[in-house]
């Protein structure tokens, strides 16, 4: 008869090989059996919140990941996976962070951490602070990253996108057709490359705008067939019908919303321009933008109303929509949430009304 651990052990593999085979429930029945044969298998509690994060379970995940730890804290592949989740899933950025920073300053479980981990770990802070809204820190940790670590696509692909939400078009496209010609098949990485080709072709003028555009183009098509679920084709539309959706959106609206906001202009471009984006701290993939003072502090400013102005950016709704109908969907979701600034609600009273 086989003894505990070498029961641990082969329900790990049953595990694997039905997790491999798409058999959800059966694999976690396995690694139950394998926690069974030892409580304190971190692998089997480990391979647990893979698999529960898999389905979107993400508390018993973090649960499972924690656990892992505890019964070894030695075990890196638990901690990457728990700050993963933390700055991914939960949007805990600080609490990653400082999950971070106590194992790069040497956790006594991990007082020798090699490259490799170093490198993962400068990763996942530049994710952290990506999402908190500090690009230069996250470019300077990804950076760091791949110093540790070595070229990594992954890696150069994020620096790349970050470089992007910053502006800086040029350096994300040296940096993502590096990143693209080692992993020639990552879809974030085409979709990144995709995204700094259509801004681009934006600022450009003439052939080379058509060019760059059609380069774009293929971009986008090409990560969508890489992953069509995460990465639409974007919906093309005329200025007519883009038009029509927002009158629609704006007959939807309560009478007495209307009447409030006749003398703020809905304006429509395609992108915001490189200005707002570099100078104002503005993400190149905003969807709309209120320019002015919100009603609530009207009367505390001297700035004249009428440069109370809302806008859309066409092509930013085209690329995260399916279809005409969805479009005009987020069109209503957009300008509802535009107009709640000016009226004074913030992010957090736009997403308990629905709107964020």
């Amino acid at each position: 008869m086989k003894n505990n651990k070498d029961r641990y052990w082969d329900c790990l593999d049953q595990a694997m090989e039905a997790s491999y085979g798409g058999r959800v429930e059966e694999a976690l029945a396995w690694l139950d059996e394998a926690l069974r044969a030892n409580p304190a298998g971190a692998e089997a509690h480990n391979g647990r919140g893979e698999i529960l994060w898999d389905e979107a379970r993400v508390e018993e995940a973090l649960y499972e990941f924690e656990r892992a730890i505890a019964v070894d804290p030695k075990f890196a592949t638990a901690h990457l996976n728990r700050i993963e989740l933390l700055v991914e899933e939960v949007g805990e950025f600080e609490t990653g962070l400082e999950a971070c920073d106590e194992l790069l300053a040497g956790l006594p479980a991990l007082p020798r951490l090699d490259r490799p981990l170093q490198a993962e770990l400068y990763y996942l802070k530049a994710k952290a602070l990506f999402y908190g809204d500090d690009l230069e820190g996250a470019t300077f940790l990804v950076r760091r990253a791949l110093k540790a670590g070595g070229e990594q696509p992954t890696y150069s692909g994020f620096e790349g996108h970050v470089l992007f939400e910053m502006g800086a078009y040029s350096e994300a496209r040296r940096v993502l057709e590096r990143a693209a010609a080692c992993e020639p098949d990552s879809p974030h990485i085409v979709y990144s490359l995709a995204l700094v080709f259509e801004r681009q072709a934006f600022e450009a003028e003439g052939s080379d705008a058509e060019e760059i555009q059609a380069q774009a183009e293929s971009a986008f098509e090409r990560a969508n067939a890489l992953d069509p679920i995460q990465f639409p084709v974007p919906v093309a539309t005329d200025f007519d019908f883009f038009q029509a959706a927002i009158d629609e959106a704006l007959e939807n609206l309560p009478r007495s919303i209307r009447e409030y906001i006749s003398n703020v202009p809905i304006l429509v471009e395609d992108f915001p321009s490189l200005e707002l984006v570099a100078n104002e701290r503005l993400s190149p993939q905003l969807l709309g933008l209120f320019m002015g003072v919100p009603r609530t502090e009207a009367a505390l400013t001297e700035q004249i109303p009428d440069l109370d102005r809302i806008f859309l950016f066409k092509g930013n709704l085209e690329k995260i929509c399916r279809d005409r109908e969805e479009l005009i969907e987020q069109v209503q979701i957009t300008v509802r949430h535009e107009i709640g600034h000016y009226l004074g609600l913030d992010e957090n009273d736009l997403e308990r009304l629905g709107l964020a």
